[in-house]
């Protein structure tokens, strides 16, 4: 077999193209190791660059706002809801007691007008709450009234309502006429206020005339 001796010029040819040819295997398996390396490490690298989001609350700074406007909106409409349903259903349970009470009630407050300090008839007259479960859960009072003179005569009560401050938030007014000797009546004062905050009931005037 002949051979043909290599000269320095086919030398020279052919390392230029092995050189690529190694230059490249070797970016092969580079790219290889760094894919492994990323596949490996790729979800926990991923999972840590993430915030977490259990703090967010997904909503915009201006979102929060109308949100917190709704609230404060649908808070108002209860309590206004819950204000004239206390106020109807105060209503009803007065037009229940009678219309008579209603009456001597409107007769009670303009006998009472220019009456000064509490009135003369304090003595005669007494507070005792009904249980909420006869009143529509309305607070109640049932008032006392009883003639202790020898004579015939008519009482005008006041009653107001006062909050934990002692403010006079609801008055209102009952009476009863021509009461003999002796005789008792027993109108009720309703407050027309829901149910909370708890007011408390005080006998505030009591008049006979």
């Amino acid at each position: 077999m002949n051979t043909k001796p290599l000269n320095s010029k086919s030398l020279r040819r052919g390392r230029p193209a092995a050189l690529v040819l190694a230059v490249v295997a070797a970016s092969t398996v580079a790219l290889v190791s760094c894919g492994d390396d990323n596949d490996n490490s790729g979800s926990s690298s991923s999972q840590a660059a993430t915030p977490p989001t259990a703090s967010f609350s997904g909503m915009t700074p201006s979102a929060l706002k109308s949100a917190a406007s709704s609230a404060v909106a649908s808070a108002r409409a209860a309590a206004s809801a819950s204000a004239s349903s206390a106020s109807a259903a105060a209503s009803s349970f007065e037009a229940s007691v009678s219309a008579e009470v209603a009456r001597a009630s409107k007769d009670a407050q303009n006998e009472l007008k220019d009456v000064k300090g509490q009135g003369n008839a304090m003595s005669e007259v007494a507070m005792t709450g009904k249980p909420r479960a006869q009143t529509s859960g309305l607070l109640a009072v049932l008032v006392t009234i009883t003639n202790k003179t020898d004579k015939k005569a008519s009482y005008a009560v006041q009653v107001d309502f006062l909050d934990s401050a002692g403010k006079v938030v609801e008055t209102r007014y009952v009476g009863a006429e021509n009461l003999a000797p002796g005789a008792k009546a027993q109108p009720v004062a309703i407050s027309t206020k829901p149910p909370e905050p708890v007011l408390t009931p005080k006998l505030a005037k009591a008049q006979r005339y």
